[in-house]
C-alpha cells in the first residue's frame, strides 16, 4: 500500500506526477481561472476527477461542464481540452497504463 499525499490538491505547478508504475500513473493538473489548456492527446486512457473549480471539457465532439465531483473518461488519442475555466481548476488525473508508456510503441 502507498498513500499518495497531495494528490488532487491545488499546487503552483500546472502538472505534478505523484505516482508512476507500469500499469497506471496519477497526477494533479491545475489551470488558473481564465487560463488556457494546451495539452495534446495522450497515448493512454485517462480518468479526470475534478476536485476544485469550474470549467468545460471538450472531447470527442461533446462539451460537458465539470465541477468538483465530476469524473470523466477520455480514451487514448482523443483530442480534448478544458475551456471556459471560470474558477481555478484542480483535477486528479489517472492514466492507464502510465503516462507516456505507449508513446514509444509507435
Amino acid at each position: 500500500m502507498r498513500i499518495i499525499s497531495g494528490a488532487g490538491e491545488p499546487t503552483a505547478d500546472s502538472w505534478i506526477e505523484h505516482l508512476a508504475v507500469p500499469d497506471l500513473s496519477v497526477g494533479t493538473y491545475c489551470i488558473p481561472a481564465g487560463g488556457i489548456d494546451e495539452q495534446s492527446p495522450h497515448t493512454e486512457d485517462e480518468i479526470y476527477i475534478v476536485t476544485a473549480g469550474q470549467a468545460k471539457l471538450a472531447a470527442g465532439g461533446e462539451v460537458a461542464e465539470v465541477q468538483p465531483g465530476s469524473v470523466v473518461y477520455v480514451p487514448a488519442g482523443e483530442v480534448h481540452r478544458f475551456t471556459d475555466i471560470a474558477e481555478d481548476l484542480v483535477v486528479l488525473v489517472v492514466f492507464g497504463p502510465a503516462e507516456y508508456s505507449r508513446a514509444a510503441e509507435g
